[in-house]
């Protein structure tokens, strides 16, 4: 599937978010056009396994009690379950890649 072609949930105003899947794995590009934030948006945990690379932008990642990490493009960073984590889009332009097990049923139920 080409990127352009992948079907686009709009999430909210200047977030959408593209997926792809198999039984078993499932790949989600999120582009943010919102930024730069001025706050990290909420907090949010999740039972999914996480791992990320930041493909275009810059973030601050903020997880559990951790001092809040600055990531830049080509950046990559992992997230067990259950961990409170977010972040704060430091460009006008972010684009994350997220990889998830088990599937996001959420994402697809939306």
């Amino acid at each position: 599937m080409r990127y352009n072609d992948a079907p686009v949930t709009k999430v909210a105003e200047g977030i959408e978010r593209r997926l792809i899947r198999t039984g078993n794995m499932m790949l989600v590009v999120v582009d943010f056009y919102d930024g730069p934030t001025s706050q990290p948006d909420p907090f949010h945990h999740h039972i999914h396994e996480q791992v990320s690379y930041l493909a275009e932008g810059e973030i601050l990642l903020f997880s559990g009690e951790e001092a809040p990490v600055h990531l830049k493009k080509g950046d990559l960073f992992a997230m067990k379950p259950d961990v409170p984590h977010t972040i704060q889009r430091l460009t006008e332009h972010v684009r994350l890649i997220d990889g998830f097990t088990p599937i996001r049923e959420d994402f697809i139920n939306k």
